[in-house]
């Protein structure tokens, strides 16, 4: 009978002890199998000392109802009277769950953890080897498997082993596991076994003796034949007993699984044969292996079958393995390799993974091993496969700075520590940290947080974390600025040789400038110089991230020179987080920005905020420009304050497109490519309005004062009125001017003209910023016509001499400059031209078709490649502009939405009005975004325009980064293009010719 109030005393006990369901740890206190113990304190404080009292009591529980009476007796006094039993089995019980339900099945393997002794503190692989013994099949197998892992848990989660020594113990296990499946293996078919040598050696983890408790065994088999054998009958044998030892390890039992063996590293993956003879393995290394199987090679190590094999194998491979650094692929292969591989996690795990997730482990152990591949080839005490020993030896090496070195350490000791726990719990294979209140209780009271075990575990979590994503690119670069700058006493550094080494394996192709012009940058003792020592580890990292590190690295320092004693630029830079990112990615995407920059370095400033990248209004543009032209002493003076103007807001408006397609840490690429193509036309298409005005305003100030003797517009035609400018488009237009009441219309006729020669004259004038051509051949008569024309020349030529082609070109006419009110009525001049009454006769829609054909045979550059030219080759912009302009002469009439200059509205009204397919509009308009875009990206990367993909390297590389390529992809990127503009081309000829 329970005396009244003893149950809340006990209940408060509980509480106090840590246990989450104090009335449910009381009826399990009060279970038969406990009488004898349940009143001990020395039980009652011991469970709440585990990670969790409550699992942990209800596993004691289930393993004293398994016992028989005399054995419970002997596991009670035991468990009483001997401090380290208690702990060891109580703390297992409190962290796993599925080594409780161990116990309970067989519960006499408590007494494995009984000893006490030295061997038994630090066991190897001899020990685990006897421990296996007796296992003669695969249940067997199992079962003794668990018992090792028992004590190496008990040993794990009594802080008895540190984390580096418990993955070190269970690659062991797993060792003497492969070993003892070998064994029944070859038990089970010894004929094949006499017939064949067979060598095992462990990958991953393993083999770089730092395994998990639950992860996947990896492993390459090599075979050979014994003396007098047939080979090709020795590697049938062998696979035959390597197939049996996966399944021995891998398949499911009554007694559940030990870990899947995963021979998918082997030459071919799971398409090449499971086991392959020395010389194979060395006839596919040498001729056909990628850099990433070097890298894996690295924790290499023979563990199981025939001895001498496997030190042939490990002997053979290794200097492949370090002279992988020096293969013809190896820096686009690293390139692709540092990229962090994250799409394939759910976006809801991403912030959970510990092991592929951002600042996790994965990121330390690329880091190390890419350092090791650089560096081992002229270092033979990088030569390890376990993670924290070869980081311990860059470190030691000068390869890594100590600082960043014993950082990493700790961050991936303690992450590794999180993913032990986590596995141990129910003993299955994952990276997840969880979700649950009560696992991160538990996980956290494991790591030894117990004020606050949630909030202490995600902090610190989130630290090691937040350590490893901030050491990650710097571990690869601080020794770089090392190398050329004073160190503390003791430091050492790395050798220019491997400064160059590892400049050349992370993109820069002229490794010994790019040392020059760090020293510039990072030596000496003043604050600038300390600054650029913090900045520059981030910045050649993503410099390495474009297609030329060695142009971003080298316009880095151009900027910096011009800028480095302004106090804002440095603290620009180090302060707004966005702002060094994006300096970045814009001097390393090509020749135009940075030229842009160079020009102008001042404009740095505009990195810094997202908004200041936005373009800004026509009506701003020209206000600004407006007013520098009014504030300058002449004509020349007043068009160069304007292309100044022109010129910053160049840079703006590419900063923000590359930005845009690039994306940064903080804002990812937009997925719009229209929308950042249309922003970009519209801004530069309003840019150059703003000039055009600038430069009208400047030539009449000049002769006439503030009044010209005629009213006088400029129209844009082509991409300009269409709002769809490139960077490298040439500004066409028309003039047009009206007399003032009481000019002579000869008067009127000679200002005008005088009014064009001099805008052309000053936007012509030799300088530093980018040319404006203003093109005015699109005018009645061509070349041979007046350049400026009136109102009724215009309605009388059109009138009388006008053709169909003409009308077409005035479909994306639309006032840029000057009198607003006369570029109103030349555009209704033209309206009944451009959107005729009841649309195009047959005729006329005939003449169309000949000149596009003519066109597209006879003005394709010689030589260029139908399939691939921007402008006139095959899906390209003419194809889908033709068709839409066809659509819009044919049907603007009836269809108001057509009457729009921009052609991506059209094609948009054009589906609305129901006169094109959903399907078909949208691979048009695919085609004409894509087109554009190549023609942006190559101005960027070139600095000069261009209709087709560039034929150099580098600069094809670049393209196909500003359009979302990787490293090495270009022929993507080329079959993309084809395949896109052929199924335009087939719309357009349905479309347009009627095929």
């Amino acid at each position: 009978m329970t005396v009244p109030g003893r149950r809340s005393s006990t209940f408060i006990r509980l509480l106090r002890s840590g246990f989450t369901d104090p009335s449910g740890a009381a009826r399990l206190l009060d279970a038969d199998a406990l009488s004898a113990v349940r009143a001990d304190p020395v039980l009652l404080d011991a469970l709440g000392a585990t990670a969790d009292p409550d699992l942990a009591l209800l596993g004691l529980v289930r393993l004293a109802e398994a016992q028989r009476p005399e054995e419970l007796r002997v596991l009670l006094d035991t468990l009483v009277s001997a401090k380290p039993l208690r702990d060891r089995l109580l703390g297992v019980l409190g962290a796993s769950e599925a080594l409780g339900d161990h116990l309970a099945r067989h519960p006499q393997d408590w007494q494995a953890l009984v000893t006490y002794e030295a061997a038994d503190l630090h066991p190897g692989l001899a020990e685990f080897e006897r421990g296996l013994a007796d296992a003669h099949d695969p249940v067997q197998l199992r079962v003794s498997y668990r018992r090792c892992l028992l004590s190496i848990a008990a040993r794990d989660v009594c802080g008895t082993t540190d984390v580096q020594q418990v993955a070190a113990e269970l690659a062991d296990l797993a060792t003497a596991t492969l070993r003892a499946a070998l064994r029944i293996a070859s038990a089970a078919a010894p004929e094949d076994a006499a017939r064949c040598r067979l060598a095992v050696i462990a990958m991953g983890k393993c083999g770089g003796n730092e395994l998990n408790y639950v992860s996947d065994v990896d492993v390459i088999f090599v075979g050979d034949s014994p003396d007098g054998e047939d080979e090709g009958r020795a590697v049938q044998a062998a696979t035959r007993l390597a197939s049996h030892l996966m399944r021995i390890c891998s398949e499911t039992t009554v007694e559940g699984t030990i870990w899947p063996v995963d021979a998918n590293l082997r030459p071919e993956g799971r398409n090449g044969p499971l086991v392959r003879t020395l010389a194979s393995h060395l006839a596919y290394y040498q001729r056909w292996a990628k850099t990433w199987e070097f890298q894996a090679l690295l924790k290499a190590r023979a563990v199981a079958g025939d001895e001498t094999l496997g030190a042939e194998y490990i002997d053979a491979i290794s200097p492949l393995v370090w002279q992988a650094a020096e293969r013809e692929n190896f820096v686009p292969d690293v390139q692709k390799m540092r990229r962090r591989v994250v799409d394939n996690i759910p976006a809801a795990q991403v912030d959970r993974e510990l092991k592929l997730g951002p600042g996790g482990l994965r990121d330390v152990e690329f880091a190390v091993q890419l350092l090791q591949l650089v560096h081992g080839r002229t270092d033979a005490t990088l030569h390890s496969g376990t993670t924290l020993d070869a980081l311990h030896a860059l470190a030691a090496g000068g390869y890594v700075g100590r600082a960043d070195a014993a950082q990493l350490h700790d961050a991936y000791r303690f992450l590794r520590a999180m993913e032990h726990r986590i596995q141990l719990y129910r003993l299955r294979r994952t990276h997840l940290v969880p979700e649950d209140e009560n696992d991160l209780r538990r996980l956290g009271r494991s790591m030894g947080l117990r004020t606050e075990p949630v909030a202490e575990l995600n902090k610190a979590w989130r630290r090691h974390a937040s350590v490893v994503r901030r050491l990650h690119e710097k571990i690869f670069y601080r020794p770089l600025l090392d190398a050329v700058a004073q160190l503390a006493p003791g430091e050492t550094r790395l050798s220019p040789r491997a400064a160059g080494q590892r400049l050349e394996a992370l993109g820069y192709a002229d490794p010994v400038a790019a040392l020059r012009h760090l020293e510039a940058l990072a030596s000496g003792v003043s604050r600038k110089a300390a600054i650029q020592r913090t900045l520059l580890p981030v910045m050649l990292g993503w410099f390495a991230d474009s297609a030329d590190p060695d142009a971003g690295l080298l316009n880095f320092r151009k900027v910096s020179d011009a800028l480095g004693k302004t106090p804002w630029y440095l603290r620009l830079l180090r302060d707004e987080g966005a702002a060094a990112e994006n300096l970045a990615r814009v001097l390393s995407a090509g020749r135009l920005a940075p030229d842009l920059l160079m020009r102008a370095p001042e404009a740095v400033a505009l990195l810094g905020d997202p908004e200041d990248l936005k373009p800004r209004t026509h009506e701003a543009l020209e206000q600004e420009v407006l007013a520098a032209v009014n504030r300058a002493e002449n004509a020349e003076a007043a068009v160069a304050a304007a292309r100044g103007v022109r010129r910053r807001e160049l840079f703006r408006t590419t900063a923000g497109d590359i930005i845009g397609f690039y994306g940064t840490e903080d804002n990812p690429a937009e997925e719009d490519h229209g929308a950042l193509v249309d922003r970009v036309g519209s801004a530069v298409s309003d840019l150059t309005a703003a000039t055009i005005a600038g430069a009208l305003r400047a030539a009449v100030r000049e002769q006439w004062g503030d009044t010209l003797p005629t009213r006088f517009a400029v129209i844009g035609v082509g991409r300009f009125g269409g709002h769809e400018l490139a960077y490298g488009s040439d500004a066409d237009v028309l003039f047009v001017h009206e007399p003032r009441e009481g000019v002579d219309e000869q008067d009127a006729a000679k200002a005008a003209q005088a009014v064009v020669s001099e805008m052309r004259r000053l936007l012509q004038l030799p300088s530093a910023d980018p040319p404006l051509l203003i093109d005015a051949d699109l005018r009645p008569e061509g070349r041979s016509g007046p350049l400026v024309r009136t109102l009724p020349s215009y309605a009388a030529y059109y009138r009388r001499w006008s053709l169909t082609w003409e009308s077409q070109a005035l479909l994306r006419a639309a006032t840029v400059a000057g009198d607003q009110e006369l570029g109103s009525r030349f555009i209704d001049l033209i309206d009944p031209l451009r959107y005729p009454v009841e649309g195009l006769g047959d005729d006329a829609v005939r003449e169309i078709r000949r000149l596009k054909a003519r066109m597209e045979s006879e003005r394709l550059p010689r030589g260029a490649d139908p399939t691939l030219h921007t402008k006139l080759g095959r899906g390209g912009l003419s194809d889908v502009e033709w068709t839409v302009q066809l659509m819009q002469m044919r049907h603007a009439w009836a269809e108001p939405g057509l009457r729009t200059t921009r052609t991506r509205e059209a094609l948009a009204a054009a589906h609305a009005a129901g006169l094109i397919p959903t399907e078909e509009a949208q691979i048009l308009d695919e085609a004409w975004v894509l087109a554009t875009r190549v023609r942006n990206a190559v101005m960027l990367v070139r600095g000069r325009a261009g209709d087709t993909f560039p034929s150099e390297a580098r600069e094809l590389a670049a393209v196909g980064r500003y359009l979302g390529y990787a490293e090495g992809t270009a022929g993507d990127m080329l079959e993309d293009y084809r395949r896109i503009t052929r199924r335009a081309r087939a719309v357009v000829d349905e479309l347009f010719y009627g095929a």
